[in-house]
């Protein structure tokens, strides 16, 4: 049994006082801290400031007075002083009367935010400046039980951050065998059995024939516009080798029209007629409904604007991870246009739209995008159409696409399966933590640990 005693913070934390100007001569040169993350560690900077600023000495404990129960807090240690904004504050304490490590935790746990609901005006919501912190009334063990409870502390962190690295290894490794199915997919080492199944299925070759026929008639019947010609591929330009009967194609020859550029006008902040997509709403490869902006303008609905049912969204503009990822439309016609970072692809009737987005989104394609992006090393990498129209895609016949697709979407189906499990491991871990940080501190005189 360990007798637990009422205190105030104010009683073993004290506030490190000083506040200076932004050019103050007491803070010249010195480096300032430009955030703490949630696992406690220090981002230091030069980083100009307008406000006033607090000086920052090596052993003070440091908090972030909008994140702290998230775990934006630490003890500095570095060499030098630094400085940091007036939304941080500064302590040292006395350490006959608390471990500086166990309060910590201590600030981390469900206890603290309920103490803050209950003693400070706005709770959690507030920023946690000292005037808040320092008067709290909490219950607090003597220096060895604190030390004791550190000790258990740190045996059940060391187990969790084991876990917590297993659970992001395996998030990796699932990442690589999605893109490892979407690569062997349109090599076709995934349908080598189908085919031995089914030789006799007509090459290629013939669905191409038949797909230029159809573009060359509707350009015809003006439906369309006449494509620019694209220069034939090279044996230098081809990524890997194509089982038999199967062709290389540009990317715009299986679409009736060249990638087109949206638009992007001013947005507004409250619902109109029109939704415009955010670029949140391809990033993940599927499509995603609720990413949308409004814009306080009539688009003709016979506007190219609209997407449809089949039409492929490909990002043109995003960080080098993302430029050139797709997502395929499935919704009503006329919900939504797309911004002007997007273009918009229709496949031709004969191929699966879905194996035309396996194939953009495989590994090598996405190499391909990321490769001839321009602006890399500047703001915003982007690709243009020519890049996009000229992306290599490897075509098998209608029934094998068909097949293929299938075979994929099982695939990514148990990995959908896994991710979900990983997911809800990590959920666990989380609230484990949680629960026995909670049960940590919830004591009112005295406590006895399991």
């Amino acid at each position: 049994m360990a007798v637990w005693k009422k205190v105030k913070v104010g009683d073993f934390l004290f506030e490190r006082e000083g506040r200076y100007k932004p050019d103050a001569k007491e803070i010249q040169g010195l480096q300032r801290i430009d955030k703490i993350d949630f696992s406690g560690n220090f981002h230091v900077a030069n980083k100009p400031s307008k406000t006033n600023m607090i000086l920052i000495k090596s052993g003070d404990l440091v908090i972030s007075g909008i994140n702290v129960a998230k775990g934006a807090l630490g003890v500095y240690h570095g060499d030098a002083d630094v400085t940091a904004t007036i939304h941080y504050s500064s302590y040292t304490f006395d350490e006959s009367k608390v471990s500086v490590e166990f309060f910590k935790r201590f600030l981390k746990s469900p206890i603290f935010i309920q103490l803050l609901k209950e003693q400070v005006k706005g709770g959690i919501k507030t920023e946690i400046k000292p005037k808040h912190l320092l008067p709290l009334e909490i219950m607090l063990p003597d220096k060895d039980e604190q030390l004791f409870i550190l000790s258990q502390f740190q045996r059940i962190e060391n187990e969790d951050a084991e876990l917590k690295h297993e659970l992001t290894r395996q998030q990796a490794l699932l990442k690589k065998l999605r893109q490892q199915i979407l690569q062997e997919a349109i090599e076709g080492k995934l349908t080598a059995d189908w085919r031995a199944q089914n030789p006799n299925v007509e090459p290629a070759s013939e669905l191409l024939k038949r797909i230029a026929a159809e573009k060359a008639q509707l350009v015809k019947d003006k439906k369309i516009k006449a494509q620019k010609p694209l220069p034939p591929i090279t044996d230098e330009e081809k990524p890997f080798e194509l089982p038999r009967g199967w062709e290389w194609c540009r990317l715009d020859q299986l679409i009736y029209e060249s990638p087109r550029n949206g638009y992007s006008p001013k947005t507004v902040d409250y619902p109109t007629n029109t939704k415009t997509l955010k670029l949140g709403a391809t990033t993940s490869g599927r499509f995603d409904s609720t990413q949308v902006k409004y814009i306080n303008e009539e688009i003709s609905r016979d506007s190219f604007l609209w997407i449809k049912p089949r039409d492929i969204l490909i990002q043109r503009g995003n960080s080098i991870d993302f430029v050139g990822v797709s997502a395929i439309y499935q919704g009503e016609e006329n919900c939504f246009i797309y911004p002007d970072l997007m273009m918009k692809l229709k496949p031709v009737s004969s191929l699966s739209e879905v194996f035309l987005h396996h194939a953009l989104m495989s590994p090598s394609c996405r190499e391909y995008f990321r490769s001839n992006a321009t602006g890399a090393q500047k703001s915003m990498p982007k690709i243009n159409q020519a890049v996009v129209s000229g992306a290599l895609v490897p075509l098998c016949c209608e029934e094998e696409q068909l097949a293929i697709v299938t075979k994929v979407e099982k695939l990514l189906s148990l990995c959908d399966q896994l991710e979900t499990q990983i997911t809800q491991n990590q959920t666990h871990a989380e609230q484990l933590m949680q629960a026995v940080l909670k049960e940590a501190f919830s004591h009112n005189n005295e406590v006895e640990l399991a």
